[in-house]
């Protein structure tokens, strides 16, 4: 028996469920140094916003107990660049390119969602509500369900591209924000997103962060994720993706028996850039230990008194 390890997130299907997340592979020349991408399920490419950003000054990465936080302020070259001097390579790497993309307003969001659907080779749109919404005082949209509907419904509108909303877990209720995404017309949801979190250097008296603040992300936020993905997968009905803290095929494994049909390596890469072949051989290992035939068997699968 051969395990089949391919899904489906919406109408778009994927050879086994391991993604690299956005923003820790850059656009994958990086990572091809390491191991081929047409080994991956996907490949999610650093955050583009419509015209270039500089990003926050350094210092940007602090390293924390079982993670790392990040404030890199979304730095890029804009979707003109990705489209012609980054999407050639990519295209050549038999590998499916979603492209997250990131705005300070809902018109930003559906220009790069137009932009974005003429481009050849892009397989699907991660909408990053994560960003500041300088229209809401610098309110993130992903912490409002309005902020995350607007978004969504603004991208799904623009594109004939699968839409994959990425969602913050700096929220109240995880369920609200993954019910308002699905009902404007979200595909597949991704989370999470990092915890926002702080460091400070007791000599100095100032934070380790130019930023002050960062994402946190790693091993540390692991349960946190797993808990969100088990109680999102009970509400909606879409393909879910499952993030934070995932190095090995036993992580990736928790997200899937919680509910999630895919999984994404993101901090684990800096660990080791091949940790995602070695996930995709533990999963074929594990399905042919247990005599699990589609990886789809074992989405879900939970056994909890509830």
């Amino acid at each position: 028996m051969t395990p089949d390890l391919s899904v489906r997130l919406g109408p778009l299907t994927l050879r086994n469920p391991v993604m690299v997340a956005s923003g820790c592979c850059g656009f994958g020349q990086e990572l091809a140094e390491w191991m081929p991408l047409s080994a991956l399920g996907a490949i999610v490419v650093k955050g583009t916003t419509l015209r270039p950003r500089r990003g926050n000054p350094p210092p940007r990465v602090w390293e924390t107990p079982a993670g790392m936080l990040n404030a890199i302020g979304l730095q890029n070259d804009g979707v003109q660049d990705l489209i012609e001097h980054k999407l050639p390579w990519l295209r050549e790497q038999d590998v499916p390119i979603i492209v997250n993309i990131a705005g300070e307003t809902v018109g930003e969001f559906a220009e790069l969602a137009r932009v974005l659907d003429r481009a050849p080779g892009v397989a699907a749109l991660e909408l990053n509500v994560s960003c500041p919404n300088v229209r809401a005082g610098g309110m993130q949209f992903g912490v409002c369900t309005t902020g995350v509907a607007e978004v969504t419904s603004a991208a799904r509108e623009a594109t004939r591209l699968p839409i994959i909303t990425k969602l913050s877990p700096n929220v109240t209720d995880i369920v609200e924000m993954a019910r308002a995404a699905v009902d404007a017309g979200a595909d597949a949801l991704s989370l999470i997103n990092t915890l926002l979190g702080m460091a400070i250097d007791p000599e100095t008296r100032r934070p380790r962060l130019a930023n002050i603040t960062g994402g946190l992300s790693g091993p540390a936020v692991r349960p946190v994720a797993v808990r969100m993905v088990w109680q999102v997968a009970r509400a909606v009905r879409v393909p879910i993706i499952g993030l934070g803290g995932i190095s090995r095929a036993e992580h990736a494994l928790e997200f899937i028996i919680a509910g999630a049909s895919a999984v994404c390596i993101g901090t684990g890469l800096f660990a080791d850039p091949r940790c995602p072949i070695a996930v995709v051989d533990g999963l074929r290992d594990y399905m042919e230990r247990h005599g699990i035939e589609r990886l789809g068997d074992l989405r879900g699968a939970l056994e909890a008194a509830v």
